[in-house]
């Protein structure tokens, strides 16, 4: 084993023992939890690695980096997921590659998306990215879409052709009453995901959590936690 997947593979296990631990004390079960790895900034080769240590999600939040890196790694049983602010130019390329598109945040992309899709013969599975911090007008600079903007959202990928509306997801937000507050923040989102299961009971993919608040996901109900800096490190550049 190099080094590198050594280092993968110590990383992997402490990130699987946080998840284990956290399913644990809410009284979850594990499998109840997907780890995706994000991939962002790192080679092919890492995802390659990943792969070989049982990881079967990754995610990537920039096309020109993940386009390239996804046809790379064609060959391996990988689901993708596409979590950065996606412009509308960029959805043919995300949908030649993308499983999942965890950043659904307005009708134009919606419609774009769609589009695609049919274009592609594919079916894309949607997360519509919930700001928690537009309420309080402090609106951030991470995306998504006001809450009482979901079930607008919800109700067009559910009637666009080439999609499938999968759940919802949010990054804990830096502005606003959730500031600093995870917990509570991935508490909110739950309550928002179970409202939208009413209408939509098929959309039960909750993703929230990261390398630093994946315990407060975990315990508030997520489906999915997106763990980047503590399997694959530090990010090259950002010290």
């Amino acid at each position: 084993m190099t080094d590198r997947k050594a280092q993968l593979a110590a990383n992997l296990a402490q990130v699987e023992k946080r998840i284990t631990s956290a399913c644990t004390a809410a009284g979850r079960k594990r499998e109840e939890v997907t780890l995706i790895v994000v991939t962002k900034t790192y080679p092919a080769s890492d995802v390659r690695m990943l792969h070989e240590l049982g990881v079967r999600h990754v995610a990537e939040n920039r096309d020109q980096d993940a386009a390239p890196k996804a046809a790379a790694c064609a060959d391996l049983s990988l689901t993708w997921h596409f979590v950065g602010q996606l412009q509308t130019n960029k959805v043919r390329s995300v949908t030649s590659y993308a499983d999942v598109v965890q950043s659904v945040d307005r009708i134009k992309l919606v419609t774009a998306l769609s589009a695609a899709a049919v274009r592609a013969e594919r079916e894309l599975g949607c997360l519509i990215q919930v700001a928690l911090d537009a309420e309080s007008g402090e609106r951030g600079e991470r995306g998504g879409v006001a809450p009482d903007g979901i079930e607008e959202l919800a109700a067009a990928v559910d009637a666009a052709g080439g999609l499938r509306l999968d759940g919802l997801m949010t990054v804990a937000p830096l502005a606003g009453p959730f500031a600093g507050r995870q917990r509570a923040a991935f508490d909110r989102l739950m309550e928002l995901a179970t409202r939208l299961r009413s209408g939509h009971p098929a959309a039960n993919m909750v993703s929230a959590g990261m390398s630093a608040d994946l315990e407060d996901a975990v315990a508030a109900g997520a489906t999915h936690v997106r763990v980047g800096t503590a399997v694959l490190g530090v990010r090259p550049g950002l010290g």
